[in-house]
């Protein structure tokens, strides 16, 4: 967020970034029906999707999802929800993003690869279809 944004702007921002980590999805849910994107990211290239995925709040994701987050969104790193999810072991929430469609081999590490380097067994097998 640059010097030249409107302070509110990076207010309200600040505060939809901190929902997504809590885990707020009812919050998040509100905002984006009243027009904020689904799909917004932070300094870093994380979205609201990636930030919930990756602090394993199943209902924010699902929020979200419903409201056509972008599953295969990477952040500046090339990571993505799906990996984040799989990272940090959040099964449900990794079911959920495929469901979605998030593509297992996307992203850098893909989901794929991450699932194989943290022998992540039951992951790859809910991939195996993908």
């Amino acid at each position: 967020m640059g010097a030249d944004m409107d302070p509110e702007i990076i207010e309200l921002a600040t505060k939809l970034f901190g929902f997504a980590q809590q885990g707020d999805a009812a919050s998040l849910a509100s905002y984006v029906d009243a027009g904020v994107s689904p799909d917004l990211t932070n300094e870093s290239g994380d979205t609201l999707l990636m930030l919930a995925a990756y602090h394993g709040h199943r209902d924010a994701v699902a929020a979200l999802l419903d409201r056509d987050a972008d599953p295969n969104r990477a952040n500046d790193k090339g990571q993505t929800p799906l990996a984040g999810a799989v990272f940090k072991g959040e099964n449900e929430i990794a079911r959920l993003l495929i469901e979605s469609g998030a593509d297992p081999d996307g992203g850098t590490p893909s989901a794929r690869e991450a699932a194989v380097m943290f022998g992540k067994a039951e992951l790859l097998e809910l991939m195996a279809d993908y």
